[in-house]
């Protein structure tokens, strides 16, 4: 009889420190965000300021910070995704409103506003609906359970986070009159530059997986973005130069670095789109239809996989409220918070976000005990300073978290006193102590919740990867494979093996697991992109602008 493999025993890995406050560069369109959080922010508390209503401006706030989101995604998505931010936003803030005004038990209250904290990671993480996430919803439902409140008073509130929601959302999708297809422009504009990342190494060079997954990633999010895009002329030049990119990340030996970088420059001003000409192009576009055609994954088969990060948010969160209470702090919600901004894909990402939010929020404090006396000089002046956050802390958390919060804290602490000016010193201690107790209970709880699951998910992409490549081995292996199935399974696989790579990435940063099949993962990576290129040579693609007939 065989004996039975042994399971590998679990094993811990070590937390990283290097790095983790480092400045990356800045996004590409950093200042959108940030001028679009000041459009949506500026007239509603401008009003409540004119009317001497300003205790009303966290309610207004609530709709005003959805402007926030999916500067990322094409316009017509962007519609759909900014009209359910902002019901998620008026939604989780009714259900705080509604526990105001039923108790003024501050234990049932930490407890229903960490539910909703787990609800909304899991959601926001579920849908993808990327930053900032599930950090500003809770903040504002988080704050929102201790505002007092009557039943009387929130519809009257709730109305008022309509209102500011329906201008950020006019805010969000403005740009759109000017510049129409900007966000699929830019994505596949950063699907070039990574892929030509990855074709200056040559597939062999220093760094080469790294830019290899980087340039996987890049590619998978222009897909994703042309794909939610509508069937346009734009969107179906964009589709080629992915094409393009995708051909780059299988053959970067055979790739020019310069021609990808030159059509990505291309990209980002309103000129025409470069023109690619192939003879596989009806396949391409045949596959991109076949694709289209797939039915999305229901929303509960993809919040299946999160239920312990969901575990991990509610457990930090509760215990960090509990903490803060204990301590005697009279707002408990910031532990809270800062609980709720730790949670990442795996423990080794919540520990560096929890050493960048403890950096930040200390460094705030600071500059906030510096502005105090100018925004005590009056309401205009209280206004004007949180506004100048709002901007600063969008324009500079894409470099690095902690740049972010360093703004984001004076920002909060000075919305606290829209209903009042307060003592400086005593909003300064309890903002640093629930800082440190809510990182540190909501790390130890992350600790204590481990995600036996993402090596399952590991298995589970290895899986797919392993058929995906098999399925296309076997097209390319028939006498006259149609070119359409050819091209679908092409992008299967790259899809399958930056899934891959990405589901890796996240267990291997996970505590307290058996050992992954890293072996395996680096096989079938090798195999898969060994097949990529074997579709690029069959399909005749090139990369060369003068071969192909490109024209700007």
């Amino acid at each position: 009889m065989t004996p039975a493999t042994p399971t590998p025993a679990p094993r811990t890995r070590r937390l990283p420190l290097a790095g983790v406050l480092r400045l990356g560069r800045p996004a590409d369109i950093w200042f959108k965000p940030a001028l679009s959080v000041v459009a949506s922010v500026a007239p509603p508390n401008l009003l409540l300021l004119g009317l001497g209503r300003l205790d009303l401006a966290m309610y207004t706030m609530a709709g005003s910070l959805c402007a926030l989101y999916a500067h990322n995604r094409p316009y017509a998505v962007r519609a759909r995704v900014l009209a359910w931010v902002v019901l998620g936003m008026v939604g989780g803030l009714a259900v705080s409103l509604v526990a105001a005004s039923l108790t003024s038990s501050a234990v049932v209250l930490v407890t229903v506003g960490a539910l909703l904290a787990a609800a909304q990671k899991a959601l926001c993480d579920a849908t993808r609906v990327g930053p900032p996430g599930n950090v500003v919803l809770t903040f504002i439902t988080s704050a929102s359970l201790f505002a007092p409140q009557t039943l009387g008073q929130v519809p009257g509130h709730l109305a008022l986070a309509v209102a500011a929601g329906a201008w950020s959302w006019l805010v969000g999708m403005a740009p759109g009159l000017l510049r129409p297809h900007g966000p699929e422009r830019r994505a596949t504009a950063g699907a070039l530059k990574a892929a030509a990342a990855y074709a200056a190494t040559g597939g062999t060079a220093d760094g080469h997986a790294r830019a290899r997954a980087a340039a996987a990633a890049a590619v998978q999010a222009a897909w994703h973005s042309l794909l939610a895009a509508g069937d346009t002329r734009t969107r179906r030049g964009l589709e080629r130069l992915v094409v393009g990119a995708e051909v780059a990340l299988a053959a970067p030996a055979d790739t020019d670095p310069a021609q990808l970088r030159t059509w990505a420059g291309e990209l980002t001003g309103t000129g025409p789109v470069p023109q690619v000409h192939d003879p596989a192009a009806a396949g391409e576009l045949l596959g991109v239809q076949a694709e289209l055609a797939v039915p999305a994954r229901p929303l509960w088969a993809r919040l299946g996989p999160l239920a312990p990060i969901a575990v991990r948010t509610a457990l930090g969160c509760a215990l960090a409220g509990y903490a803060s209470l204990a301590l005697g702090v009279g707002r408990p919600y910031w532990a809270l918070v800062t609980a709720a901004s730790l949670y990442q894909a795996n423990l080794a990402l919540t520990w560096t976000r929890g050493i960048q939010r403890v950096v930040g929020n200390l460094l705030g404090v600071l500059i906030f005990a510096a502005v105090v006396p100018l925004a005590h000089l009056g309401s205009a002046a209280l206004v004007l300073c949180c506004l100048a956050f709002n901007f600063g802390a969008e324009a500079l958390i894409g470099r690095n978290y902690w740049l972010g919060t360093v703004c984001v804290t004076p920002m909060a602490l000075l919305i606290t006193e829209f209903t009042g000016f307060q003592e400086p010193g005593l909003l300064i201690t309890e903002r640093v102590v629930d800082t440190v107790v809510g990182a540190l209970v909501g790390f130890l709880a992350a600790a204590a919740v481990t995600n036996r699951r993402s090596g399952d998910r590991v298995e589970h992409a290895l899986t797919a990867a392993e058929r995906a490549r098999e399925h296309t081995a076997r097209l390319l292996g028939e006498a006259a494979p149609v070119p359409a199935a050819v091209e679908s399974a092409r992008r299967t696989l790259a899809a399958a093996l930056a899934e891959l790579r990405a589901t890796a990435d996240a267990a291997s940063g996970e505590w307290w697991q058996r050992a992954l099949p890293q072996e395996r993962v680096v096989r079938a990576e090798q195999a898969g992109h060994r097949t990529l290129a074997a579709t690029v040579r069959h399909q005749g693609l090139h990369l060369s602008g003068e071969a192909e007939g490109v024209r700007p």
